[in-house]
């Protein structure tokens, strides 16, 4: 069986040292690693592989850089040429000699390879000169440079804490300061702003709320805000029939106790509907309201034609009334009500006709089975489920729309489509004017329930999308002029970077950070050019979003993939935000699972961790920062830390 290493062509020359070499191997023939001398050529023929690599790789890059490369640079870009061998046979023999096997070389490349090359040729007794013909960042500066850039870009963390804890605001934060306090004191660093959500005057309403909090705690919290990018979305969701069952209180033997309680509230108000047993509410026009007296009644016919009377009470506060209806009744928005108002005689007027409004609608329900088509609409049409005969069968699939329609112009039949993080799987059957038709072939066994406003995923396709939405170009105007960092969603490569830059540089936010959030398969495949792309241009950060990543390359392959991102931005000193589903269930009901724990433990060889919102979320943070903290005496980066373990102790 040949040796592994056969492939790589490596030299014995050292570049430009101008010193005796060892002796050259035979042509086509690899170094033996299972003796010093085999090593040490081995050593000396990598090295070489590393610089003209590097050197290949910075040469596509010279226009980013006016001046002298960044040390950072040359040193992902001997990464890259490192890793693009394979090293283990080189490996497993420096091991065997008890000699560092270069598996912890990120931040200190070259350094590092002329560390070994010394010693093994000290060890056989070859004369070297100096191995300094090109710069490189040395094993201590490789370890302080990225955690300076980490300090420059999320600030310094909190307490004893090495890692920070990044939250996404909720939108209660706009109108919640002692949220924004709470989450602070709990351990927050970084304060994540969703431009997908809320809008201006919420994010400034946040924004004051945690200035106010840093004063009151004495410490800063930088903020993150996210553009939303071209995220493909579903569209909004058709609504149920407007019809509601109003129902007086009964005892266990039918008869009415209480009336039914009908709250009638000015249209557009922004009183929270009443949602409890035998309170309704719907809404009037606020100048009929505003006319009503207690002793009006509002008659009507209900759905089943059956008389029913609604009887004013009381006015209510915020310029509503209370009304009581003694017998139940079905009303919907086609339910005319009469409004009569007693005369000098005592006879009853009739004033006018009105049709009550809805405050709040119920979305239809589409549930999506295995087998079974959706049609994706270029439209803006309303999603609807599933239209089906008396006999069972499907007159007219499920349709819901693309927010992004022209996105389906270079679908192509067979194309994956992934709904909502991959809860939902399906293939492209068929393209028609109105859309793509697509056969779902991955959902629960009971069905899938296909909400609005979900992602939609289609991995591999190239949609050829401006980098900048017209949206995230407005938004930009507040970011620059409000945050601190600047997240940029959906970013795919150099172009993207590049013009991401120049929009900021337009708008005075050349000092601004930016957070390259990688999410597609082609940002995983352009994150070198990426990184160095901006390099020296902006301070850096990249996000390793795990939600749409894994239903871009598939959740099996997540695990080894985060890896990797973490590996090469610590070759670039480039700090990392490790997000999406951490300590997720927590947040959202206030319970922790086993493997959420293992996850949030491995987050902690990242820079920066990130939380998204939900009710549990000061319980999150919590947990969190306990993790953290306990974590970062066992392991750094890719490295354990021998602390004294107690199962160990006398």
């Amino acid at each position: 069986m040949p040796d592994p290493v056969s492939h790589i062509p490596l030299t014995s020359t050292p570049v430009g040292d101008g010193a005796a070499s060892p002796s050259t191997p035979g042509a086509g023939d690899a170094p033996r690693t299972d003796s010093l001398e085999g090593l040490r050529d081995a050593l000396f023929g990598l090295r070489a592989e590393v610089l003209l690599g590097g050197q290949r790789r910075l040469q596509r890059f010279s226009q980013d850089y006016p001046g002298d490369i960044p040390l950072s640079a040359r040193n992902l870009a001997h990464y890259l040429a490192l890793r693009s061998l394979d090293l283990r046979p080189i490996q497993r023999g420096l091991a065997r000699q008890g000699l560092s096997s270069l598996g912890r070389t990120e931040a200190h490349v070259l350094a590092s390879i002329n560390q070994v090359t010394r010693r093994l040729a000290q060890l056989t007794g070859h004369e070297i000169g100096a191995l300094n013909e090109e710069p490189a960042i040395d094993y201590d500066t490789g370890e302080t440079t990225l955690q300076d850039n980490a300090d420059q870009l999320f600030g310094a963390p909190s307490g004893a804490r090495q890692v920070r804890i990044m939250v996404t605001l909720p939108s209660a934060a706009a109108v919640n300061p002692q949220l924004v306090e709470e989450l602070m004191e709990e351990g927050m660093d970084c304060a994540r702003i969703n431009c997908a959500h809320d809008g201006p005057q919420a994010w400034a309403a946040m924004l004051k709320h945690l200035r106010a909090a840093e004063a009151a705690l004495g410490r800063p919290c930088t903020v993150l805000m996210d553009l939303a990018g071209h995220k493909l979305r579903t569209g909004p969701l058709d609504f149920k029939p407007a019809i509601t069952h109003i129902k007086p209180l009964r005892n266990l033997l039918g008869r009415v106790t209480e009336p039914a309680h009908v709250h009638l509230l000015p249209e557009g108000s922004a009183q929270d509907p009443v949602q409890t047993r035998g309170q309704y509410a719907f809404s009037l026009p606020k100048a009929t309201l505003e006319g009503l007296q207690s002793v009006d009644e509002l008659r009507f016919r209900d759905t089943r034609g059956k008389a029913r009377v609604l009887r004013l009470r009381e006015p209510l506060p915020g310029g509503g009334w209370l009304a009581t209806l003694d017998q139940g009744a079905y009303v919907s928005d086609e339910t005319e009500l009469v409004l009569e108002r007693p005369d000098a005689n005592g006879r009853r007027a009739r004033l006018e006709s009105l049709r009550l409004g809805w405050l709040t609608r119920e979305s239809v329900n589409i549930r999506l089975y295995k087998g079974c088509r959706l049609h994706l609409t270029r439209a803006s049409l309303p999603g609807r489920p599933a239209q089906v005969s008396d006999a069972g069968q499907v007159i007219r699939c499920a349709h819901i729309a693309c927010s992004t329609p022209e996105a389906l112009d270079l679908l192509e039949v067979g194309q994956p489509v992934w709904i909502d993080d991959g809860k939902i799987g399906g293939q492209v059957e068929s393209v028609d004017e109105g859309g793509v038709h697509v056969r779902i072939t991955h959902c629960r066994p009971q069905g899938s329930r296909l909400r609005a406003d979900k992602g939609l995923n289609f991995p591999g396709a190239r949609l050829n999308l401006p980098p900048l939405s017209a949206q995230d170009l407005q938004d930009l105007d507040f970011v620059a002029a409000h945050a601190d960092l600047v997240g940029y969603s959906f970013v795919e490569s150099r172009q993207d970077m590049v013009a991401l830059m120049d929009a900021l540089a337009c708008r005075g936010g050349a000092g601004l950070g930016v957070v390259a959030k990688i999410e597609t398969r082609r940002a995983l495949e352009n994150l070198s050019e990426i990184i160095l792309a901006t390099l020296g241009r902006h301070r850096l950060g990249v996000m390793i979003a795990r939600g749409d990543l894994a239903v871009e390359i598939g959740g099996e392959r997540l695990a080894e993939i985060q890896e990797e991102i973490l590996w090469l931005c610590e070759a670039a000193h480039v700090p990392v935000i490790w997000a999406t589903q951490v300590l997720e269930t927590l947040a959202k009901t206030g319970t922790i699972s086993r493997p959420e724990l293992t996850d949030a433990a491995m987050a902690g060889r990242a820079e920066c961790v990130m939380l998204n919102k939900g009710p549990y979320i000061l319980e999150a943070v919590r947990t969190l920062n306990d993790i953290l903290v306990r974590m970062q005496a066992h392991q750094h980066k890719k490295s354990s830390q021998l602390r004294a373990l107690r199962l160990c102790a006398d």
